[in-house]
């Protein structure tokens, strides 16, 4: 072989790795993707694939923005990092905080881990952004949170918080990537700008299909980010997954969704934070029953919400009889033939409500928000009071997300 032949063959081998992945031209300069090439089918998620990053956190000062899901096996990664040396500065902890012992929606104050000595920084608290102080001394931030898929779900408006404070302060974001355990699911209408907020703030449906590196080069490539910043990102994939893999959590992503039965109803039975009924929180099974104790008499199944640390200490109708549906028992594969969102739940209990005038009321409800947050537009409170069918309904979902689910495939990192 001779030297100009030896030189091209490396060239190729060289421009293969370092453009590996890269969907369009808008996030070609803005992104990195890291895949292991091994032959066998294990899978492994991002952060358990040590080999392929250690290399480039060598002499650096890392951030992290991790909670209780951020594990490589049964130890947390950062336990498991500093013990391979890296140079952890800072921990970023997002709602429910970074040893996840807050509830939804409970401010978390800045505090220096009691195990680690490093200090902590809340960014569901006083801030939801990192400052530039925040990020003075620290060379790359690494996020590493299991997401469930859907847009109301907080922490991937935490990663594009976190992705603009670095753009704008020239820091890389390295992200660890996890599955989505509702990945196989793209439903839900397009959410209205007029109602962006805490639990949505981009265009995109209740379940969107994607795991967090990918969305992360979405909001990257449809410029999503404040004042048009584009973040580096390098994104370690994960090993031998699709989205149409079932995964079962390692770890509960948040106190309330701590079943996989739950993390699989939850883009379904959310929608009733924005409703007069209780969704199984203050109980033990959040997000599998729903009912109310207006309810008796219509239906046989009951509840009784109690205030529960860490959980719920407040809920709606608490320590009262709720009669309503049981989901714990629901065949969930229906989801992965359908591959949408329930929404004939919320329907039905409208329909057998004796207080519809109050179905809707968030100020009785005083939960996360109105409907029109969690489901994303104006229509959908009007459609189910004039008994609009489900057809009907989904029908008015398009044609945006069909053009969602077009647009999505130029950020996809698995089948």
């Amino acid at each position: 072989m001779n030297k100009s032949t030896l030189f091209l063959k490396i060239f190729l081998i060289v421009f293969t790795f370092t453009a590996c992945g890269q969907n369009s031209k808008k996030t070609q300069k803005s992104k990195t993707t890291v895949s292991s090439k091994q032959s066998n089918t294990a899978f492994k998620t991002g952060a358990e694939q040590t080999a392929l990053y250690l290399p480039m956190l060598k002499g650096k000062r890392v951030g992290m923005v991790v909670n209780p899901t951020s594990v490589i096996g049964k130890t947390t990664t950062v336990d498991s990092l500093l013990k391979l040396g890296v140079k952890i500065v800072k921990i970023f902890g997002p709602e429910h905080g970074f040893r996840g012992n807050a509830s939804a929606g409970v401010h978390v104050d800045n505090e220096v881990d009691a195990k680690t000595g490093i200090k902590v920084v809340s960014l569901y608290g006083k801030q939801s952004t990192p400052s530039k102080e925040n990020l003075a001394d620290i060379d790359v931030m690494i996020f590493d949170i299991q997401d469930v898929g859907v847009r109301f779900y907080t922490y991937i408006n935490t990663l594009q918080r976190v992705m603009e404070a670095c753009a704008a302060n020239g820091k890389e974001v390295m992200i660890f990537d996890r599955p989505n355990p509702n990945g196989f699911v793209i439903d839900g209408p397009i959410l209205d700008p007029k109602f962006k907020s805490g639990i949505g703030m981009q265009p995109i449906p209740v379940a969107h299909g994607l795991t967090v590196g990918e969305y992360a080069q979405m909001l990257n490539g449809e410029g999503w980010l404040k004042d048009g910043l584009k973040c580096k990102i390098t994104i370690v994939k994960n090993a031998n997954y699709n989205h149409d893999m079932p995964y079962e959590l390692p770890v509960n992503p948040s106190p309330n969704l701590n079943t996989p039965q739950s993390i699989l109803l939850y883009p379904s039975t959310c929608l009733f934070e924005g409703v007069y009924v209780n969704h199984g929180r203050g109980t033990q099974f959040p997000f599998t029953v729903l009912g109310a104790p207006y309810y008796k008499g219509i239906y046989s199944f009951s509840f009784t919400p109690t205030g529960i640390k860490g959980m719920a200490e407040t809920p709606i109708f608490k320590d009262e009889v709720c009669y309503g549906i049981d989901l714990r028992n629901y065949d969930t594969s229906i989801f992965r033939k359908t591959r949408q969102i329930n929404i004939q739940w919320l329907i039905e209990l409208y329909q057998k409500s004796p207080k519809k005038e109050d179905f809707f009321n968030t100020k009785l409800s005083k939960e996360m928000g109105t409907i029109e947050k969690l489901i994303g537009v104006a229509d959908f409170r009007q459609q189910v009071i004039d008994g609009k069918s489900e057809a009907e309904i989904r029908a008015s979902w398009e044609p945006g997300l069909s053009k969602y689910k077009e647009m999505r495939k130029k950020y996809l990192l698995y089948p």
